[in-house]
């Protein structure tokens, strides 16, 4: 006998509302859930004994009690999360819901960060291999939720998400959150973790990238100059650089982005506490 039942959240990302809706589907014997999340977010799969936690291609361990399935800014169609709780393997199908995030359009003065040169169009491929390399990184987990902010003052904006009109023209949505501070203020490591790569770059400008562990990378980009190199290990609040406006940017700020487990999530949302997440609960 197949029993199906769905109830719905009502959970926050970025500050926009959503309806989530949890179906639940019951086998004797066996059991499946899905979820609709909306993409950048993150799904707390909440259980008891959970041994291992994974979603597509990748395994991970558990924090705190559930699996945190983060689902992937572009992710479209659906994601397959599994879970082996108490010796009995789980499933759990997270669907991307429809694209919550508006509309930004911005104006380079620079052309030639717009419509890239071949030189310069070679040297993005080189870089993006080196940092997409990093996605893949898998070390053991050295941070703790929630992260720390990447500045002394925690600032209102991010614009996590926008879907970017540069000089009239369509570009890739933003991955990131951005916080205006002045030049020079200091940019603090959002959690312990290696220096995985720390070098200036075409269209981040100088960038810092920390490997945390656990599948968790964070970046720090546009930044006015750099203080540590890559190996070196840093714990939540040390200091990474400091603002600036290099590479492609309208005026000093921070970007700063996370990946997790290759996906791209709103960082906003990892300064919280997980349980303020979108919460999937055993059957």
């Amino acid at each position: 006998m197949r029993l199906s039942t769905t109830r719905y959240e009502l959970v926050k990302v970025n500050g926009i509302a959503f309806l989530l809706a949890v179906i639940a589907i019951g086998w004797v014997g066996s059991s499946t859930s899905e979820v609709v999340a909306p993409p950048g977010s993150v799904v707390r799969w909440v259980g008891t004994e959970i041994d291992s936690c994974g979603v597509d291609e990748r395994r991970f361990d558990p924090i705190d009690g559930a699996c945190l399935i983060p689902v992937d800014l572009l992710r479209e169609g659906a994601s397959k999360a599994v879970r082996l709780r108490a010796g009995e393997v789980e499933s759990l199908t997270v669907r991307v819901g429809e694209y919550p995030y508006r509309v930004q359009r911005l104006q380079i003065k620079d052309d030639g960060y717009v419509n890239l040169s071949a030189e310069n169009l070679e040297r993005s491929r080189r870089e993006r291999e080196r940092i997409e390399a990093l996605f893949d990184l898998q070390t053991p987990r050295r941070f703790e939720l929630p992260l720390r902010f990447p500045l002394e003052k925690r600032l209102q904006g991010g614009r996590f998400g926008s879907r970017r009109i540069i000089n009239g023209e369509p570009r890739s949505p933003h991955s990131g959150a951005d916080y205006a501070a002045g030049k020079g203020t200091p940019v603090l490591a959002a959690g312990a973790g290696t220096v995985a790569l720390a070098e200036e770059h075409f269209f981040a400008g100088k960038s810092v990238y920390v490997d945390h562990g656990g599948g968790l990378l964070t970046m720090y980009f546009h930044l006015d100059g750099i203080s540590v190199e890559p190996g070196d290990e840093v714990t939540a609040g040390d200091p990474l650089g400091v603002v600036g406006s290099t590479g492609r940017s309208t005026g000093p700020h921070l970007h700063f982005g996370v990946r997790w487990h290759g996906a791209r999530v709103d960082p906003s949302l990892l300064y919280e506490a997980p349980s303020s997440w979108v919460v999937v609960r055993s059957p």
